[in-house]
């Protein structure tokens, strides 16, 4: 039996409706790290069940164990007088698949060297115009808006106008530095970049699409709670609007931008903490959901 509209219909539901599904979701914002592994689990299981759906309709005739071994031939890790030579199918049940991983991870590693660059070039103009406060451990540029942003990476740069200086109070500045701290820490620019990759391929999947999105609020939430263990609700929110008009440059993440307003009323409201079976069922799907394909396309019991 062939896989592959099982497969077709598991990819659509991944790649189509379970996004929907989790924009409509409530628990989101309230554990956004773990909302933003869901993110990522999807987008690897699509990338997945798309390449074992190029191979099984490379070979339609074929269950997907024997495309597999066929996988195994190619890359001479079985017998050969166990399995015949590699027709044109063969070939394009194995070309297809490895082509799609190399598409994102060259997509992912070409973001990666991209954003470093642009970075780089900023941290050198950073470090030329402004001067570096010890106190504040970070670097201060002559600007009229308040703004704070952080450039990640091998030698990170925490980036603060002199506006902000002037305008936030020292709790507030405090909350703003912790916050790009956590981008900092938790090598933020990764995730985006792997987002932005798995876009670049799928650019037409509406998951690559919100995944992008919302993987960038998340990624904000998730430094808005670090500050929050420092410092009050009302500090951050205030630092916040004060820095709302401010726009981060390219390859830098910042404390404001177009987030601001969502992520103002998510500090200023009830704060109601994940439900802790709700957080381990999450959890354990983030775990599974990139293995659904293989059991899709591969259930137990056929052969």
């Amino acid at each position: 039996m062939n896989a592959a509209p099982a497969l077709v219909a598991y990819t659509a539901a991944v790649g189509f409706a379970a996004p929907h599904l989790l924009l409509r979701s409530r628990w989101t914002h309230r554990a956004p790290a773990l909302a933003a592994a869901v993110w990522h689990a999807l987008a690897v299981s699509f990338s997945i069940a798309t390449a074992l759906t190029a191979a099984t309709l490379a070979t339609p005739t074929e269950h997907l164990h024997a495309g597999l071994l066929g996988l195994l031939h190619t890359c001479g890790l079985t017998e050969s007088a166990k399995q015949p030579s590699p027709d044109t199918a063969d070939r394009l049940a194995v070309g297809l698949p490895v082509a799609i991983g190399i598409a994102l991870v060259a997509s992912f590693v070409l973001h990666v060297v991209r954003a470093r660059r642009v970075r780089t070039q900023h941290r050198e103009a950073v470090d030329l115009v402004g001067r570096h406060s010890a106190r504040l451990c970070a670097t201060v540029l002559p600007y009229d808006t308040p703004a704070v942003y952080c450039l990640p990476g091998r030698h990170p740069r925490i980036v603060i106008s002199d506006a902000a200086v002037r305008q936030l109070t020292p709790e507030q500045l405090g909350a703003v530095l912790e916050h790009e701290q956590a981008h900092i820490a938790g090598r933020h620019h990764l995730a985006l970049a792997a987002v932005e990759a798995f876009h670049t391929v799928f650019p037409w999947v509406p998951l690559a699409r919100h995944a992008r999105e919302q993987t960038a609020l998340l990624l904000e939430m998730i430094a808005d709670d670090r500050a929050l263990r420092r410092h009050s609700h009302e500090v951050l929110a205030t630092a916040m609007y004060e820095m709302a008009a401010a726009r981060a440059p390219k390859g830098a993440l910042a404390a404001g931008g177009h987030t601001v307003l969502i992520r103002l009323q998510r500090v200023l409201g009830p704060r109601r903490a994940a439900h802790p079976a709700l957080w381990g069922s999450v959890a354990a799907a983030a775990l599974v959901v990139p293995l659904l394909p293989l059991l899709v396309a591969c259930p137990p019991g056929l052969g």
